[in-house]
C-alpha cells in the first residue's frame, strides 16, 4: 500500500532534516523551502495528509501560503500544522482565522508534534471517510428517489392514459394540461413570489395535473361519450368525476409521497371550483381554491375549448383567448388570469405545434 504523502515546509534545511527523519517511516515526505515551491507540491498533490507550514520564510511566508489554500478552499481538505518561532500571540490568533488544525512553537518536541500530527492526520481522515459514506448515501437515496418517482410517473401515464383511450376525443389532451400547467406556473413564480413556489413544487404540480380527470374512469359511457349537451341530471352525475377520482387516489396514497399525493387530491377535486363559488364539487370561493387547482382550472377550460369534442368543434386561439378573459367560462383569479395573459403567445403556439403534428 501506499504512503501518505506530507509536506514540510522550512527554509532551514536542518528544520526539514529533523522532520523529516521523525515521519518518513510512515509518510513519503515531502520537501519546500520556502512558500512559492511549497504552493507547487500542493498543486501536484492535492491529496496531501499534512503540511507542516513554517511561517517566516524568504520568497512567500506561511500566512501568504494559507491564503492561497483559502482561496482554493484546501484547508478543509488538507490539514495544516503551523510551526513557528513567532510568540503565541502574534502568531496563534491570525493562524486560527484561517481554520488550520494546530499551532506549534519552536523548539519543538519531537515526540508532541508526531502525536499531534498522527491525531490530526486520523482526525480529518475520519471527517473525509465520513464525507464520502454521506455523499455514497446520499446518491443511494437520490437513485431510490428517481425510481420511485419513474414508478410514480408511469402510473400516472398509465391512468390518464386509460381515462383518454375511454373519452377518445381528448387525444393528447394530459400532455397540453402539463405543458400549460408548467408554462403557468413557470409566471406564476416569477410574477407572484409569495405563493412561495419552488421548481419542485412546479414539477410536481405539473406531474400531479395529469390525473385531474381521472375520475372519469367510473363515469359510465352514455354521459362520457354523449354527442350532444348533457341534461341537468346528466351533468350532476358527470360532476362526480371529481370526488371519484379522490376515491381511486385514496386507494393509491401509499404509492406517492405526502405534497405528491395532495397535490393530485386538489387538483382532481377543485379544478372545476371557480373564483366566485359557482363551480362544483365544494363551492369553494377565492383563496379557499388550492393554487395547484386554480392553475390547472384554466389550462383545462382553455384546451377544452381549443380542441374538438363531441358536442362542439374547436374554437380558435384567440376566440377561446378572449371567452376565458370575458368570464364566459367561469371567474377565475386576477393572479392567475394576469399569468395567463403572460403566457398567451406560449399557449397558441403550443397548439399550433400540436396541429402541425397532427396533420403529417
Amino acid at each position: 500500500m501506499d504512503k501518505q504523502q506530507l509536506l514540510i515546509v522550512d527554509d532551514e534545511e536542518v528544520n526539514r532534516a529533523i522532520l523529516s527523519m521523525m515521519f518518513k517511516h510512515e509518510y513519503e515526505v515531502l520537501e519546500a523551502s520556502d512558500g512559492e515551491k511549497a504552493i507547487k507540491q500542493i498543486e501536484k498533490c492535492e491529496d496531501l495528509a499534512l503540511i507542516l507550514l513554517d511561517v517566516v520564510m524568504p520568497v512567500m511566508d506561511g500566512f501568504r501560503v494559507l491564503d492561497y489554500m483559502k482561496e482554493k478552499e484546501l484547508l478543509e481538505k488538507i490539514p495544516v500544522i503551523l510551526i513557528t518561532s513567532m510568540t503565541p500571540q502574534e502568531s496563534e490568533e491570525k493562524a486560527y482565522q484561517y481554520g488550520i488544525a494546530d499551532v506549534m512553537h519552536k523548539p519543538f518536541e519531537p515526540n508532541v508534534i508526531t502525536r499531534r500530527a498522527k491525531n490530526i492526520i486520523e482526525l480529518y481522515q475520519n471527517k473525509r471517510n465520513m464525507e464520502l459514506r454521506l455523499k455514497e448515501q446520499e446518491e443511494t437515496i437520490r437513485r431510490q428517489v428517481e425510481k420511485l418517482k419513474e414508478g410514480n410517473e408511469f402510473m400516472i401515464d398509465a391512468l390518464s392514459t386509460v381515462v383518454e383511450f375511454r373519452n377518445v376525443e381528448t387525444g393528447d389532451h394530459v400532455k397540453r394540461i402539463k405543458y400549460f400547467t408548467r408554462i403557468l406556473l413557470k409566471y406564476l413564480a416569477k410574477y407572484f413570489p409569495q405563493y412561495g413556489l419552488t421548481q419542485e413544487d412546479i414539477d410536481q404540480i405539473a406531474r400531479a395535473s395529469a390525473l385531474h380527470d381521472i375520475g372519469k374512469i367510473g363515469i359510465a359511457d352514455a354521459i362520457l361519450l354523449k354527442p350532444g349537451r348533457l341534461t341537468p341530471e346528466e351533468f350532476e352525475i358527470m360532476k362526480t368525476h371529481t370526488t371519484i377520482g379522490c376515491g381511486i387516489l385514496e386507494s393509491c396514497k401509499r404509492s406517492y409521497d405526502d405534497d405528491f399525493y395532495r397535490y393530485c387530491y386538489d387538483i382532481c377535486r377543485y379544478h372545476h371550483e371557480r373564483w366566485d363559488g359557482n363551480g362544483y364539487p365544494d363551492h369553494l370561493v377565492g383563496d379557499q381554491i388550492p393554487i395547484s387547482a386554480q392553475i390547472v382550472a384554466i389550462a383545462d377550460v382553455y384546451d377544452a375549448l381549443v380542441s374538438d369534442r363531441v358536442y362542439k368543434t374547436a374554437y380558435s386561439n384567440a376566440i377561446a383567448y378572449e371567452m376565458i378573459l370575458n368570464g364566459e367560462c367561469g371567474q377565475f383569479s386576477p393572479d392567475v388570469i394576469k399569468c395567463f395573459e403572460l403566457a398567451k403567445e406560449d399557449f397558441f403556439n403550443i397548439v399550433e405545434v400540436i396541429k402541425m403534428f397532427s396533420y403529417t
